[in-house]
């Protein structure tokens, strides 16, 4: 199953979160923490090539769900 890669995405390898702060065409710009409130992270760049390498048998974080909205009144 393919996955596509999105801005603000989470992963888990191992015990490291990584977390992607900006995606380009060739490359990926990251932050890696060994929580998920990344305090204490550092920031790194990498090909695309090699960050799909990195993410090999991670596993995709999901976002909580967001809760619904009250409807707006008339």
């Amino acid at each position: 199953m393919a996955l596509k890669l999105q801005q603000g995405q989470v992963w888990q390898c191992g015990n490291q979160y990584v977390r992607i702060v900006q995606l380009e065409r060739l490359e990926v710009g990251y932050k890696s923490a060994a929580n998920l409130k990344f305090t204490g992270g550092k920031h790194e760049h990498t090909s695309k090539k090699d960050f799909c390498r990195l993410l090999k048998g991670a596993t995709l974080i999901s976002p909580k769900p967001v809760e619904s909205l009250p409807p707006e009144s008339p």
